[in-house]
């Protein structure tokens, strides 16, 4: 796979379906089926998040799979939520406070009474939110 750039994919899932993704990335747009191939590691990882959930107490699973050189590395909330970041890069201090910063913002979302874990996050804001935290702590 030729790397142009920085890789970083982000996905929360709610109850086993995708309810926000972000394609954070320094460069020039990706081919499709690169995304495709982004989308099946980050689905192929839920399995083993669900095992890791239950080997520690941390929220912050670290790293869950790997894919050649992609990694991805896992957040869950208290109530099974889960945030996934598909990445290349070494920073396990960034990632660690991307996710806590990121949590923040999605328990505000949540505190909407009209928006469930299954529903999708459409919001601008917190889109512009996840890109700002990933230049601060990923890139």
């Amino acid at each position: 796979m030729p790397r142009d750039s920085t890789t970083l994919t982000f996905v929360i899932v709610g109850d086993e379906t995708p309810i926000y993704e972000c394609e954070i990335k320094a460069g020039a747009r990706r081919e499709e089926t690169v995304n495709y191939l982004h989308e099946f590691v980050l689905h192929a990882a839920l399995d083993n998040i669900d095992e890791a959930i239950w080997t520690t107490q941390s929220c912050y699973l670290k790293a869950v799979d790997r894919y050649y050189d992609l990694t991805v590395s896992a957040y869950a909330t208290s109530s099974l939520v889960k945030f996934l970041l598909l990445h290349d890069s070494k920073n396990d201090d960034g990632i660690r406070s991307f996710f806590h910063d990121l949590h923040e913002y999605y328990i505000k979302i949540m505190l909407n009474p009209f928006h469930t874990q299954t529903t999708k996050i459409v919001s601008k804001d917190f889109d512009d939110k996840v890109k700002l935290l990933a230049q601060k702590y990923l890139m």
